[in-house]
């Protein structure tokens, strides 16, 4: 158990930033679950729409420490070229 103040204060702001990026971290996963959603429903417009507004959302996290840079690179390229795909281009 931590004895220092310093060490009693930075635990207590370790479990209120777990509980902000956990947050943060589900709303992008919210974000990303409707760019797949339309995507599943083939509906092309939609799903770029979706994915226009979940972009800023997923590098925001890599600003903030939640998803490494290449991660959310890749998530990016996958969705998408799913979108192309079913676009027909």
């Amino acid at each position: 158990m931590a004895n220092h103040v310093s060490a009693l204060k930075r635990i207590r702001r370790n479990e209120k930033r777990a509980v902000i990026n956990g947050n943060r971290r589900n709303m992008i996963r919210t974000y990303i679950k409707k760019v797949e959603g339309a995507i599943e429903a083939g509906d092309a417009a939609a799903a770029a729409e979706a994915l226009k507004n979940a972009q800023p959302e997923l590098y925001r996290g890599v600003a903030k420490g939640i998803f490494h840079k290449k991660t959310a690179a890749r998530k990016m390229s996958r969705l998408s070229a799913r979108i192309k795909a079913i676009s027909g281009k």
